[in-house]
């Protein structure tokens, strides 16, 4: 911005008498702005979330009644039961649609309802409602929390599992691993099963059985082994092959029943970090380094060549070793000496019966100041001794 420079001449007034004269005084005033500073625009970008796309179009959905495999047709259920059936699980029939992950999930009204179920249909790849439905259509999380009583669709378990290893499953186990059979055997068996079944959920293990055309797949998420049951059923890998997938029973192998043992203790220690301060896991841990010098000078408690073991050192409580450990824990003499009271009071009672001792003394007391009535003198006369059968 260009300078402007303004004058403005002030004239005095002339005063009276000689030597009048006239001053003049010339103002400089500079009206210079400064510019001011450019700020700084911090740009929030917020992604937009997509909504469900249908997998399907509506209009190739029939609803056509079950074909008949039994004697009696359960309305509820909408299938038929008694007499033969025959099983979806062992059948060869492909399955109508697959889901695609990246490209079928999105928002639905469902994630606007606290504890929404995820869809079944969703995980089947042939929902056609798509952002309208009202259940979930995205892959379980670890924060994905039901009842133990239902699976992530809302069905029902059972107290046990099916013969065949099939259906919902059972509330009385915790079954993270799936069992796929039908599966054709290639070189690169392992890296195509592996790479089918990570789409739905982290996977702790795979174990390929080459010979006999089975896999065993353990997610970390019992959720997500419970969405891919229902995903891969009757779908493929590679080839035309249809998959049978089902529960997998118990591993007898005594390593892996070490392994899960393990991995509940695991569990449970996590639970322990989060629930108490870092500080103090830190010391617990031996992550501290003043805190292993510390408790190696303390550890001794004036022993030379002592060092206490970590359930003695990390004790707390009244009895505790550690002095640490009974700091703010300790009785006052009076409280303790009421408790010892109460407690002598407590077994003289029961030597006693039921009353105190303090209330058996009070007792006899009273008995005592009351005074005995005297006997009542025995008539005489001659009606003495006398009785009929009417009295």
């Amino acid at each position: 911005m260009a300078d402007v420079e303004t004058a403005q001449l002030e004239t005095m007034a002339p005063h009276d008498g000689e030597g009048d004269d006239v001053s003049t005084a010339l103002t400089t005033t500079n009206t210079e702005v400064a510019a001011p500073g450019e700020r700084k625009v911090k740009k929030i970008i917020r992604k937009k979330k997509r909504p469900a796309r249908p997998q399907v179009d509506p209009s190739t959905m029939k609803s056509e009644p079950p074909p008949q495999t039994g004697t009696i047709f359960n309305i509820w259920y909408n299938k038929w039961s008694g007499g033969d059936r025959e099983d979806k699980y062992l059948s060869k029939t492909a399955a109508a649609g697959r889901c695609n992950i990246a490209k079928d999930t999105g928002y639905t009204k469902g994630d606007k309802v606290t504890g929404s179920y995820f869809c079944l249909f969703f995980a089947r790849g042939i929902c056609p409602k798509g952002h309208e439905c009202e259940y979930l259509h995205r892959l379980p999380g670890i924060h994905d929390m039901f009842n133990p009583n239902v699976d992530v669709f809302g069905r029902d378990k059972h107290s046990d599992y099916r013969d065949d290893m099939g259906g919902v499953g059972s509330f009385m186990r915790q079954n993270r691993t799936i069992y796929v059979g039908r599966i054709h055997v290639t070189d690169d068996i392992e890296e195509v099963v592996a790479r089918h079944f990570a789409e739905w959920g982290q996977v702790e293990r795979i174990r390929v059985l080459n010979t006999r055309g089975v896999a065993f797949i353990t997610y970390s998420n019992e959720a997500n082994a419970q969405f891919a049951k229902e995903a891969m059923a009757h779908q493929s890998l590679d080839h035309s092959e249809i998959l049978n997938v089902r529960w997998a029973t118990a591993d007898p192998n005594p390593m892996a029943q070490k392994r899960e043992v393990r991995r509940i203790e695991e569990q449970a220690a996590e639970a322990v970090r989060r629930a108490l301060p870092a500080e103090f896991v830190a010391e617990i841990e031996g992550r501290d380094p003043e805190a292993r010098k510390r408790k190696r000078i303390e550890g001794g408690f004036g022993l030379a060549g002592y060092e206490a073991p970590d359930d003695i050192y990390y004790a707390r409580g009244a009895n505790a070793v550690n002095p640490v450990g009974r700091q703010g824990l300790e009785l006052e003499e009076e409280q303790r000496l009421m408790i010892e009271a109460d407690q002598v009071e407590r077994e003289e009672a029961e030597e006693s019966g039921i009353f105190s001792s303090s209330t058996l003394a009070a007792l006899k007391g009273a008995q005592a100041s009351v005074a005995p009535k005297p006997a009542p003198k025995a008539s005489s006369g001659p009606l003495v001794a006398y009785d009929s059968d009417s009295d």
